[in-house]
């Protein structure tokens, strides 16, 4: 199995380091300051990113995206790992269970996102539901030819930045061989919808990329915001699931990657008792751990995509990678934070920065807890009689 880069994924991933080096790395200082991006920033790097070709770079190519496959995507999620979060939102890869829009929701939903006109954002956890998705409590109701969905929403990210919701919500239930089971579907909800209501959380870490709770008081819509087909919500939202949490796994070791050279250039040039910090095995061998973990957890994203790729990836395959990636990152920073000693910790220096954007990757996209759990029974499920 070979998983080095074909000449067209090193040219993609060359040009996109170029890009992110010239055009976003910059703003990071202003962005974690101001706690978000200015809008005059934020439009010059939209422009610049679909000028570059770097617009919906995992839409297919027939709606005007990149039409680029799972292990080139990764590569492209590597390299959007290594700047600030909302700043690599920019650089737009809309939410891909979009493509389940039909007839008006194509000209509505579907291709504003790809032609960057519009945002969208993916709302799932709520307050009483979040690793147990299946906990959701907000719920559509019939009302003629019409839903009315109420319910909150938790931890959405950039929803105050987005024109609509792509929603999960119950919309009934069904009896099954295993007891009575909720139902769920997706909806496309506009942001402005009357009877939304978007509050921005306030977070330690992602400064700019924030978490958000969605109110939904009465909000009223047609069969034709239904995304696919009633009831189908949940089967398609664990598809975009899996493969969201290896895009998670590329941006931690994209970012490992970043914080681990910051880290070789100061334990290269930082001088103590007259030689190099890098020198004395307590710096070297914290060295030596970080490159041994983010070569493993690249070679871990490479092979998950690879499984995405022929349609192999399952949800222990996918938590394996989500785990160990997550984990990894925080290791690489914490060991970054201790080669760069008191520095580490001020704020004109960005590790301080890593290091708390780093920490909050073992909780989204499913705990490290959850994880393990998943982990465990679908391993031990084979063994039992």
């Amino acid at each position: 199995m070979d998983f080095s880069l074909s000449f067209e994924q090193d040219a993609i991933v060359t040009s996109l380091t170029d890009f992110i080096t010239r055009e976003l790395y910059p703003h990071e200082k202003l962005v974690e300051e101001l706690r978000h991006v200015p809008a005059e920033i934020a439009q010059d790097i939209r422009q610049k990113a679909r000028a570059a070709g770097f617009g919906a770079m995992n839409m297919p190519e027939e709606l005007g995206g990149a039409g680029l496959d799972y292990e080139t995507l990764m590569q492209v999620e590597r390299v959007m790992g290594k700047p600030s979060a909302p700043l690599a939102l920019l650089v737009r890869r809309p939410t891909k269970i979009l493509l389940k829009c039909e007839g008006q929701q194509i000209e509505d939903y579907l291709m504003p996102v790809i032609r960057g006109e519009k945002e969208d954002c993916f709302a799932l956890t709520e307050p009483g539901a979040g690793s147990d998705a299946r906990g959701i409590v907000t719920k559509a109701e019939r009302d003629g030819g019409q839903w009315i969905i109420n319910g909150v929403k938790q931890f959405i990210s950039h929803a105050d930045i987005s024109d609509f919701i792509i929603l999960i919500a119950v919309t009934g239930y069904d009896e099954t061989p295993k007891g009575r089971q909720k139902r769920f579907t997706a909806f496309l909800i506009d942001a402005d919808a009357p009877g939304v209501r978007i509050e921005p959380m306030k977070s330690i870490c992602t400064r700019g990329y924030n978490p958000n709770m969605i109110y939904l008081d009465n909000v009223r819509v047609g069969d034709d915001k239904i995304l696919g087909r009633e009831g189908e919500g949940f089967n398609f939202a664990n598809d975009w699931l899996y493969a969201g949490r290896v895009a998670l796994s590329a941006h931690c070791v994209g970012r490992a990657e970043r914080i681990y050279d910051m880290a070789c250039d100061w334990a290269a040039n930082r001088r103590a008792f007259g030689k190099s910090i890098g020198e004395f095995q307590g710096t070297g061998f914290k060295i030596s751990d970080m490159a041994v973990d983010i070569k493993l957890g690249d070679l871990m994203v490479k092979e998950a995509a690879w499984k995405i790729e022929q349609g192999k990836m399952d949800r222990r395959e996918s938590s394996m990678v989500n785990l160990y990636c997550s984990e990894m990152v925080f290791r690489v920073a914490d060991n970054a934070v201790q080669i760069f000693g008191g520095m580490g910790m001020m704020e004109d220096f960005p590790i301080q920065r890593f290091w708390r954007d780093a920490r909050i990757e073992r909780i989204w996209e499913g705990t490290s807890e959850i994880h393990r759990d998943i982990i465990a029974r679908d391993t031990l499920r084979s063994y039992r009689n």
